[in-house]
């Protein structure tokens, strides 16, 4: 297929702007990863970075574009622009600047200039409209144990869709903080030119966004599953309920492949006493929880417990020290999709309105 100019630069800046891992090109890319980039071409209107860095992990690629795909894309019970805001929302209160700055964007370019700022920004009280205020004030408080709404603003109808695009970004943003720069521009490209991006990028979003999207369509990429019991929340909505359990079930295996059993139970251990606020600077806390490891595991259990707790802290020592131990592309996919996942979903299982959703039958 021919690719117009504006497409080929999309691909070639989306693809330059991911470190640390070497992402399949789509010029070679073929059979799950060639699929997925076709699918996210055609339904997101972009080759979005969030999701191609995953490629060296086909699988795991695969688990984070359906649950992205059927959740925030697909056509459900909730409108496209409480998502768009949710997602900015969350990504407002994890510290990632990218995927505010992109999402913030979308919202933009779905409501015709109002909101965007403000949610991106954290500035909720700015919003006017009340649906997208109340959204975005539930992702704040939703993100911290102690302090999440006992009653969400949106119907139980609407929860598997909602609570799912909750666990995508909370999953994503840790992703992106690793592997992305804080804007979506390739290195030294001037500041100058976010803008130009940015208003592209919305563009394409939004006419994407005009056409269909099918609930469902994207489940074939990977095999049917069981949804874990702590993801029960989606059953009303099957197609999310499905994409989850494929998705986990991806994950999962790849964190079998890939994280050391001394830090998988390391890491679920922290999460269980975890409130959901930021960990100290200092790094005390980092030391005192990987030393109880063998120390071949430390680098492992080092990034792994980043990427759950604080994944803006997350700098090239870190990596480094992962990677001496002869750590492929692959398998540093896979251990990071493994402890964002894990978090993100102990995240989400805090709020009330996810154990309403275990009782609710469609």
């Amino acid at each position: 297929m021919d690719l117009n100019p504006w497409r080929k630069t999309l691909r070639f800046t989306a693809l330059a702007q991911v470190q640390h891992v070497r992402p399949v090109s789509p010029a070679v890319a073929r059979d799950l990863v060639a699929r997925v980039y076709a699918e996210l071409e055609r339904d997101f209107g972009v080759l979005a970075p969030p999701v191609a860095l995953h490629s060296p992990a086909p699988e795991v690629m695969a688990a984070a574009w359906m649950a992205f795909r059927e959740c925030v894309l697909a056509e459900g019970r909730a409108a496209r622009t409480i998502k768009e805001a949710l997602a900015a929302a969350v990504s407002a209160a994890n510290t990632c600047p990218y995927c505010a700055t992109v999402h913030g964007a979308a919202l933009n370019s779905l409501t015709g200039g109002e909101h965007a700022a403000a949610v991106a920004g954290g500035h909720f009280d700015r919003v006017q409209d009340p649906a997208i205020r109340a959204t975005a004030e539930w992702a704040r408080t939703a993100a911290v144990r102690d302090t999440v709404a006992e009653q969400p603003p949106f119907s139980i109808e609407q929860a598997p869709e909602l609570l799912g695009v909750a666990l995508v970004f909370h999953y994503i943003n840790r992703m992106v903080n690793v592997f992305l720069p804080e804007a979506p521009m390739p290195p030294r490209a001037p500041g100058a030119a976010l803008g130009i991006v940015t208003r592209l990028i919305g563009a394409r979003i939004r006419a994407a966004a005009a056409r269909s999207h099918p609930a469902g369509a994207s489940l074939a990429l990977l095999p049917d599953a069981p949804l874990p019991e702590d993801l029960e929340w989606a059953v009303g909505s099957p197609t999310v309920a499905g994409a989850l359990a494929r998705a986990a079930a991806a994950v999962d295996k790849a964190g079998e492949s890939a994280v050391p059993r001394s830090v998988q139970a390391m890491v679920h251990a922290q999460l269980q006493g975890w409130d959901g606020r930021p960990p100290d600077l200092d790094r005390t806390w980092l030391h005192e929880a990987v030393r109880q490891l063998p120390p071949e595991d430390r680098p492992a259990g080092r990034l792994a417990l980043l990427v759950a707790l604080a994944s803006w802290q997350i700098d090239a020592s870190v990596l480094a020290d992962y990677r001496a131990t002869a750590a492929t592309d692959r398998a540093l996919i896979e251990l990071t999709s493994w402890a964002a996942q894990t978090a993100a979903r102990t995240i989400v299982s805090w709020s009330p309105a996810a154990w309403a959703q275990t009782v609710y039958e469609p």
